[in-house]
C-alpha cells in the first residue's frame, strides 16, 4: 500500500469533494469504493467535515456545498490541494502571477491553513499548509486518489503561472490532442499533468481540475457508477503505456477520473 506521511511544497497532498447533500455522497463513495466514512462535529455535535478511509487510513474529504453556490447552479466539484510550507507567501505569489485569490489564507482550527486560487484561465485550485492533517495518508492504490490534472484553455499561461507559485518544471509528452505536460517529481512518473482543453468539448465548459482514481477493472469501476445512480460522461478509452479510463460522475454531478493502470 502507497502510504504517506508527509508531502512536499508543491505536491498535490489532498483532494475532497463539497456537494448539496452529504449523506447521498457518503453513500455513492463508500458503495463505490469500499470506504468508510469517519465524521468530525463541533463541540455542539453540529456536522463539520467527513473524512474517508481507505483500510482505515485517510484517503479523501468531503464537505457541504455553500448554499449560494448550490442556488447559482454550480454543480459539485472535487477539489486539488497542493502542499506549501507557508500560505500566506504562496498567496502573494499567485496575486504577482495575475492569479485570483478566491478564499485569503485562513486557520482550518489546527488541523492546517489553507487558500483557494483561480489561475488566469480560470481554473480553481487550493493550497494546504499542514497541522495536524498532513494530507492523504494513502493513494496510487486501486480504491484511492493517483493523478491531478488541468485542462485549460490556455496552456502557457496556466504553466507559467504554476511554476511561479508553485516551482513547478514540465515535461512535455505528445497527445493526439497537443501537448500533455507532466509536472515533473515524485515517484508515480510525475506529479500531475496540464493540457489544453482539446477542440471538441463545448466552449461553456471552463478550464478545471479533476482527480483520478485508481481502480483495478475499469469495466466493473463504470458499471457500479450507473448502479449507484451516476453516469458515464466519456469512454473509456485506452491510452498506450498508461491505461484504461473513463470520466464519470455521482449522481450529483461531481465528476471525476477512474483508471485502471496498464502495469
Amino acid at each position: 500500500m502507497s502510504t504517506r506521511e508527509s508531502y512536499a511544497a508543491g505536491t498535490p497532498c489532498w483532494i475532497d469533494l463539497m456537494v448539496p447533500d452529504v449523506e447521498a455522497a457518503k453513500e455513492f463513495y463508500t458503495s463505490l469504493f469500499g470506504w468508510t466514512a469517519q465524521d468530525s462535529h463541533d463541540d455542539d455535535g453540529t456536522w463539520i467535515y467527513t473524512n474517508f478511509l481507505h483500510d482505515g487510513k485517510v484517503a479523501a474529504g468531503l464537505g457541504r456545498q455553500p448554499e449560494e453556490m448550490t442556488a447559482a447552479g454550480m454543480p459539485p466539484a472535487w477539489s486539488t490541494y497542493v502542499a506549501t510550507d507557508d500560505v500566506d507567501a504562496t498567496t502573494s505569489a499567485v496575486e504577482q502571477a495575475d492569479g485570483v485569490v478566491m478564499l485569503p489564507p485562513m486557520d482550518v482550527m489546527d488541523v492546517g491553513r489553507m487558500a483557494v486560487y483561480a489561475d488566469p484561465a480560470g481554473a480553481v485550485i487550493s493550497a494546504w499548509q499542514p497541522g495536524s492533517h498532513r494530507g492523504a495518508e494513502v493513494c496510487n492504490e486501486p480504491g484511492t486518489w493517483s493523478w491531478n490534472e488541468l485542462m485549460t484553455r490556455d496552456l502557457e499561461a496556466a504553466s507559467a503561472f504554476y511554476a511561479t507559485v508553485f516551482g513547478w518544471d514540465y515535461d512535455d509528452m505528445p497527445m493526439p490532442y497537443g501537448t500533455y505536460r507532466v509536472i515533473q517529481g515524485g515517484e508515480e512518473g510525475g506529479l500531475g499533468g496540464l493540457m489544453a482543453m482539446p477542440p471538441n468539448v463545448p466552449d461553456e465548459i471552463p478550464s478545471y481540475w479533476t482527480v483520478y482514481f485508481t481502480t483495478d477493472d475499469a469495466e466493473a469501476t463504470i458499471a457500479r457508477v450507473k448502479e449507484l445512480g451516476g453516469a458515464l460522461v466519456h469512454g473509456p478509452d485506452d491510452m498506450a503505456g498508461v491505461g484504461r479510463m473513463a470520466t464519470v460522475s455521482d449522481p450529483q454531478g461531481g465528476v471525476f477520473m477512474v483508471m485502471q493502470p496498464t502495469s
